[in-house]
Formats: structure tokens, C-alpha cells, sequence
């Protein structure tokens, strides 16, 4: 504003001086001041912004989005802030578990301004002073975990952080939105360390997984085994049945069979001449088996009887005649 005045009264001083243009001072004089004032008095701010307005040096206002009007010389835009969401790094710093172990953290912090006068007045670094409490925060936060407790921890610790900065912001007029961790890197040995270790606990999981497989490899073998001897047995107790059953049907056609001849052999006994072709058939068959006698050994049993045909035949049919008549009383 002061400059601009200045300005105005340089160039009224320079037409005032040139005397071809030296009534016309007075006027440009007037319309300069004129516009100094509005440009000085109009102020359009933007979306999602404050701006914090100071009277006289002291607090008068907030101008909200839009076009404002303000009075030169006595107010002044002295903050202006963002209402949006704001990412702000924090940087990697070390700090010590509860085992003594180093570790190196960094992560990112979310804030909004909600309440522009504060944020001008509450705090003379807002930013500055949400960082160093995020960091002194996460430091004592970590500081009660041990190792393996902090890696598994990070939504515990990032709510911790953010639980702490935002009783605090609320005197700054912000708003901790989130934090996150971005990393957390121990120290090379340790990193030595965590990696034999999940080596050596691959290699137990391996270990345990080839012993499980072989364990069920011989539960599987046995368990054919047994099924194999099952069906086996059951193969042979069925071929026994069905051998068995197959002997049974044999000798029972056979029996039929010879039951079958019998009856023929009866029958025809039975019809007219029937004797004595049974008993040319005897006769044939006794002298047929005295010719074979000598072709099966050189040593030969005969009967007292052998030349006596007759008696012999004659004896047979009194065994098929006794049959006859057995027959005959049946059917009787």
C-alpha cells in the first residue's frame, strides 16, 4: 500500500513538472488514489482458504471465500492459511525399543487447519511444532515396545501419534487427520539376524512338510496293502464258492446222468427180448475182458470159475432180474 501511494505521488510530481500536462495533476492524482484504494480494498479469496485480517495490529476477522472488503491502512491480510487436507513429512529419526535395539523410523503426518485464528496465534510454528511432537511421540511409543512387538504395532503406534498430536493441535487450530509409518529399519546385524532366522524357520516348516509326506506315504502303502490282501481274500473265497459250486453241479449231472442209463438200461430189460440181450452182453463183456487181461501185465489172477461162462452170466441176471422186479413192484 505504501509504495503504491509513493508511487502515485512520483508520478503527480512528474506531470505537476511537465508544463504541457500540468493541469491535469490534480485529477490524476485524485483517480490514482482512487484505484490504489480499491485495488488495496478489494481482496478475493480463494476456495479452501482463510485469510486472517488484523486491524490496527490487533485481530479483526477471517475473510471467507468470495470477494471481501477491507480498509486500507487500517486493516491488513496478516495469515493466510489452507483449509485443505496437508501431507507433511517427518523425518527419519533413531529411536531405541524396549530390548535396546536401534531402530530407524520415518513417516507421514495428515492435518488440516480448522481454525484460522489460531493457527496464526495459537502457535508461532504450527507445522514445526506438530512435527517435533510427532517424533518425541513416536519415540516414547516405541520405546515401550520390544522388536518383533514394534514390526507387528504399526496401526497401534500410528494411532498413539495421532491420538496425542491431536489433544495437542487443538490449541494450534489443526487437526491431525492420520499418521503413518513410512519404514522401519533396524540396524545390519539385526537384519542378519531376522533373515537366519526365517531361514532356519523355512527350513523346520520343510522338515515338518517331508516328514507329514512320508508319514502319509507309508500310511497310504500299508493301507493298499491291506486293501490288496482283502481283495484277494475275497478273490479266493469266491473262486473256492465258485469251484465249489461248480464240483457239486458236476456230480449232480453226472449222477443224473448215470440215474438217466440205469433207468434206460431197466427199460429195456423190460421189453421183450430184453434178458437175453442183456445176456449176450454180459457174455461179451466177460470173455472181452479175459482177452484184455494180458496186455496190462505180465502177471495174470484168474477165478476158479473162469471157464464156467454160464454160471457166471446166469448169476448176473439174477442180479438184473431182481432189479426188474423191484421196478416193476414200484411202478406197482
Amino acid at each position: 500500500m505504501l509504495f503504491k501511494i509513493i508511487a502515485v505521488v512520483v508520478a503527480t510530481v512528474l506531470i505537476y513538472g511537465y508544463e504541457p500536462i500540468r493541469p491535469l495533476w490534480i485529477p490524476f492524482a485524485i483517480v490514482a488514489l482512487v484505484v490504489v484504494f480499491v485495488i488495496e480494498g478489494v481482496r478475493v479469496v480463494p476456495q479452501q482458504s482463510a485469510w486472517v485480517v488484523e486491524r490496527l495490529g490487533k485481530f479483526h476477522g477471517t475473510l471467507e471465500p468470495g470477494l471481501n472488503l477491507i480498509i486500507p491502512f487500517f486493516d491488513r491480510v496478516a495469515y493466510i492459511h489452507s483449509l485443505k487436507e496437508v501431507p507433511l513429512d517427518v523425518p527419519e529419526q533413531v529411536c531405541i525399543t524396549k530390548d535396546n535395539t536401534q531402530l530407524a523410523v520415518d513417516g507421514v503426518l495428515y492435518y488440516q487447519v480448522t481454525d484460522p485464528r489460531l493457527a496464526s496465534y495459537g502457535s508461532a510454528n504450527y507445522i514445526a511444532a506438530i512435527t517435533q511432537l510427532a517424533q518425541t511421540t513416536l519415540r516414547s511409543v516405541i520405546g515401550k515396545m520390544e522388536l518383533d512387538k514394534s514390526f507387528e504395532s504399526r496401526e497401534d503406534i500410528n494411532r498413539s501419534i495421532v491420538s496425542a498430536l491431536d489433544e495437542a493441535g487443538r490449541n494450534w487450530g489443526i487437526k491431525v487427520l492420520r499418521y503413518e509409518i513410512k519404514s522401519i529399519t533396524p540396524p545390519e546385524s539385526i537384519l542378519r539376524a531376522m533373515q537366519a532366522q526365517i531361514t532356519a524357520e523355512r527350513e523346520k516348516r520343510a522338515l515338518i512338510a517331508k516328514s507329514e509326506g512320508e508319514r502319509q506315504q507309508q500310511i497310504n502303502i500299508a493301507d493298499g496293502k491291506r486293501q490288496a490282501a482283502i481283495l484277494e481274500s475275497e478273490g479266493e473265497k469266491q473262486s473256492a464258492i465258485n469251484r465249489a459250486q461248480g464240483e457239486g453241479t458236476a456230480i449232480r449231472v453226472i449222477a443224473e446222468a448215470n440215474a438217466a442209463g440205469v433207468r434206460a438200461v431197466a427199460e429195456a430189460i423190460a421189453d421183450k427180448g430184453g434178458m437175453e440181450a442183456a445176456n449176450l452182453k454180459v457174455a461179451t463183456q466177460y470173455v472181452d475182458a479175459f482177452a484184455n487181461l494180458a496186455k496190462a501185465s505180465n502177471t495174470l489172477i484168474i477165478p476158479a470159475s473162469a471157464g464156467d461162462v454160464a454160471g457166471f452170466v446166469a448169476t448176473a441176471m439174477t442180479v438184473l432180474d431182481k432189479t426188474r422186479q423191484a421196478q416193476a413192484a414200484a411202478k406197482a
